[in-house]
Order: C-alpha cells, then sequence, then structure tokens
C-alpha cells in the first residue's frame, strides 16, 4: 500500500513538472510571435515608404513618434499630396502596432541617408522589448 502512495507522489510531481514546461513552451512561444510581429511592423513602415518616394523625398518621414490623426483618409478618399500619404502611413502603422503589441509603438528616425525604424512592446514575461532595423530607401 505504501508503495503505491509513493508512486502516487512521484507521478504527481512529474506531471506538476511537465505541466511547468508546456507554461513555459507557452510564454516563449507568445514571446517569439510578438518578436515577429514587431518585425512585421518594421518592415512594413520601410515597405510604405519605398512606395511613396516623393514622401522620403520631402522629408515627411524623417520623425515619426506615436500616433497622430490623419488629415485625410487616404483609404476612403484619394490622398491629395505625398504629405498626406506620409502622415496617414504614419497614422495607421502606429494604430496597427497598438493593436498587434501590447504597448506597441513605433518611431522612425532620420540619420544621414538611413532610417532607423523602431518598434516597442511590453513583452509581460521579459518586459520592455524592441525591434529596429536600419534602411536606405
Amino acid at each position: 500500500m505504501i508503495d503505491v502512495l509513493v508512486a502516487m507522489v512521484v507521478l504527481s510531481i512529474g506531471l506538476l513538472g511537465l505541466a511547468g514546461l508546456q507554461a513555459t513552451g507557452l510564454r516563449y512561444n507568445h514571446g517569439a510571435y510578438l518578436s515577429t510581429q514587431a518585425t512585421l511592423q518594421a518592415y512594413d513602415m520601410a515597405d510604405r515608404m519605398r512606395a511613396n518616394m516623393a514622401g522620403v523625398d520631402n522629408g515627411d518621414y524623417d520623425s515619426i513618434s506615436g500616433v497622430i490623426a490623419p488629415p485625410v483618409n487616404c483609404a476612403l478618399a484619394n490622398c491629395s499630396s505625398s504629405s498626406d500619404m506620409a502622415k496617414y502611413d504614419a497614422y495607421q502603422w502606429n494604430l496597427d502596432n497598438q493593436n498587434l503589441l501590447p504597448s506597441g509603438k513605433g518611431t522612425v528616425v532620420k540619420n544621414g541617408n538611413l532610417y532607423t525604424i523602431t518598434v516597442t512592446w511590453d513583452d509581460a514575461g521579459q518586459g520592455p522589448m524592441k525591434f529596429t532595423t536600419a534602411f536606405q530607401p
């Protein structure tokens, strides 16, 4: 009878260990998912900038930080200028950052001929995280 109780205790401890491993795996998987989303968001802004080279040339993407209200909703109406399109891109991009990532936000800063795109978010298990890439359009 004691053998069965000891076996049950050992089995219970093993099952608790497996449950802990499963929870850790899920947490790391979610962290990897958020990191992938941040990477995709950074490259999304780079693509938006490449699609609006007139806005890049005018300096409309030189400093983006936080969500700003777009002057025109380019999804519903024609944007009248590359500047309007750049503002709409910045608005839509940071709105997507907020929706896809916990406390997500993005910045774009021009350094010489390079643009540095940074996406930040809060990973509950590891604290503040960021993904940064630099590119030349």
